[in-house]
């Protein structure tokens, strides 16, 4: 009788393991900009998603800026996030996520052909040239993100430094009427703020982000080596659907209802999206989903140069593109 309870109990918790396996794996990833570094499976285009509710399910989180979810994925409260390249050395250099790794390509900023993100001055304010930002104030959507590094940069190739302005956080929404107010003189917005007309006639561009640190990875898809040791079919499944989705999105052929689509999810007009958005005149995302790992070397190396990081990293030990490798294999 005792043998037989043995039994049944060690069948029961081998359908309970078999169960638990079958479960979708559960991956809660952080975005900021939509149709930017978002995901492109946040839209739902249809047929694309083939493996979501099968093997993973996604739980998407909007996050103001790159440092913050360093530190959600430090907590345990994300599991894979789209980091620019400031929040990758950071999180490697500060040992809050040492176990980082770069899994795919998001966006390319200043690939000659493609965007490069602006940085605006008010066409009839007082800064023509750099030199002219001294005392200052310029707003970034948070300090130590890309675009705060990007403005820094240019700031010691002008030969100044942060101590000669002021450098306040803001969200990429008020920008815009901060500029108009002129609560501050300088700031960076991305796409699609960046296109927004009312903010094109007011300002010009003073420099871009190539001009301050040349061909970047922006950003990148990452996760921890540790998400990637239990969970790497999900993950993989989630990256072939991605890149089919961007193939989707970017295609001419689906144009007209791949702009429609984002603009629906972010209640703007179409115009805002027709005339650039998965065209030359947005940043460049690899077909392939593969990051420039150079690039992304070198804007780390130039964060370090500048006094921006406290140590060099090699990006070649916290990337793993085995992942995007396969998934994109499948797709061939």
């Amino acid at each position: 009788m005792r043998g037989r309870t043995i039994l049944l109990t060690l069948a029961l918790a081998l359908l309970f393991a078999a169960s638990a396996d079958a479960e979708p794996t559960k991956i809660r990833i952080g975005w900021i900009v939509p149709a930017s570094d978002s995901p492109f499976l946040m839209f739902k285009a249809q047929g694309i998603a083939r493996h979501e509710g099968t093997s993973y399910t996604l739980d998407f989180q909007h996050f103001q800026s790159t440092p913050l979810m360093v530190t959600a994925l430090a907590a345990g409260e994300l599991d894979m996030a789209e980091l620019s390249y400031p929040a990758i050395a950071n999180a490697v250099v500060s040992g809050a996520v040492p176990d980082v790794r770069v899994i795919a390509d998001t966006i390319q900023d200043g690939v000659p052909g493609w965007y490069a993100t602006e940085y605006f001055v008010l066409k009839d304010g007082p800064i023509k040239t750099v030199e002219d930002l001294k005392g200052k104030v310029y707003a970034t959507n948070a300090i130590g993100a890309a675009p705060d590094i990007g403005f820094r940069s240019m700031l010691r190739k002008h030969h100044m430094e942060a101590k000669d302005v002021t450098i306040i956080e803001a969200p990429f929404p008020v920008m815009k009427a901060m500029l108009a107010d002129h609560k501050i003189d300088i700031a960076m917005t991305p796409q699609p703020f960046s296109k927004d007309p009312g903010l094109r006639a007011m300002t010009r561009t003073l420099f871009t982000m190539g001009d301050a640190v040349g061909r970047m990875q922006l950003i990148t898809t990452d996760t921890r080596a540790s998400f990637i040791a239990q969970h790497r079919a999900a993950v993989v499944d989630y990256l072939e659907d991605e890149l089919r989705a961007l193939a989707w999105f970017s295609d001419p052929k689906n144009h007209d209802a791949a702009v429609k689509t984002i603009a629906d999810f972010t209640k703007t007009p179409v115009a805002l999206w027709n005339d650039w958005l998965f065209t030359h005149g947005d940043d460049f995302r690899d077909p392939n989903g593969h990051p420039d790992l150079k690039a992304l070397q070198n804007n780390i190396d130039a964060e370090y140069d500048g006094g921006f990081l406290k140590s060099k990293i090699d990006v070649a030990q916290y990337a793993d593109l085995s992942l995007v490798d396969e998934a994109a294999k499948r797709l061939k």
